[in-house]
């Protein structure tokens, strides 16, 4: 008696699985076609219903994008790869040739860098009081909001907060980013000695996804930044930033 084995995944995940294989075994590739719900359902002896899921679930994977009257297509990757300790380094945006980080970042790398930006105040968001000790619960904040673009696709979206003591002891901070960046901004206020950042991973909300214009099923990084000076702490910077569109790579000393 022959030996015989059950595949208990629903028919939409064990199309899904199949696809997402030829995906990863170069059979398909970035760019390339699906075919249609009609031609997966008949090859797949499945209901156009069934194949309908399957390709639902790899969109919510990030693994396919659709494309309106013209079809579903393997999404293309646009990795910036963000070099950890050396892109905060005072030479490439305090030098004598500024650069803000990104812009310096994805120059490197053969991209072009883009954004926009404006200034507004607000009420301070807890995670900015608990981490700038001269701003206090109800008082209002300015916000440097950005959204940057690599090859023109919206990669992130930037939010720096920083308190009205600190934009009266530099009124040049609100006119907008000169060379170097918002780092070197704040640099001219105070000393920037340590920058501290909290990473995190999560699905966008509704209104950050259309912010970021971030395709249906693509998860964010939420970084937290924080610019310690000698002055203490002067700015939290919010990011959210499409994880389809970064690698962190890391290499530091072992402390002792």
């Amino acid at each position: 008696m022959s030996d015989e084995t059950t595949d208990a995944r629903p028919q939409q995940v064990r199309i899904a699985d199949d696809l997402r294989n030829q995906i990863r075994r170069s059979e398909l590739v970035p760019g390339d076609k699906l075919p249609t719900l009609h031609v997966l359902a008949e090859r797949y002896d499945v209901s156009v219903m069934v194949a309908r899921r399957s390709m639902d679930l790899l969109r919510q994977e990030g693994l396919l994008i659709s494309k309106k009257g013209s079809g579903t297509y393997v999404r293309e990757p646009k990795w910036t790869r963000r070099y950890g300790l050396q892109r905060y380094s005072r030479s490439v945006w305090g030098g004598p040739d500024p650069q803000g980080v990104l812009q310096a970042e994805g120059s490197d790398q053969g991209q072009k860098v883009e954004q926009e930006s404006e200034i507004i105040q607000t009420i301070a968001p807890d995670f900015v009081v608990e981490r700038l000790p001269d701003v206090s619960d109800g008082d209002l904040v300015h916000v440097r909001k950005r959204v940057t673009k690599l090859d023109g696709t919206i990669n992130q979206s930037v939010d720096s907060y920083f308190s009205t003591a600190t934009a009266a002891r530099a009124p040049g901070i609100l006119e907008g980013e000169g060379p170097g960046g918002h780092i070197c901004d704040i640099d001219r206020i105070s000393t920037v000695q340590e920058i501290q950042e909290e990473i995190s991973a999560r699905m966008p909300t509704g209104p950050e996804a259309g912010r970021l214009r971030i395709p249906q099923g693509t998860p964010v990084f939420e970084v937290i930044r924080t610019y310690h000076t000698e002055d203490g702490p002067l700015d939290v910077a919010h990011f959210l930033i499409r994880a389809d569109m970064a690698v962190f790579d890391y290499r530091f000393p072992v402390p002792d």
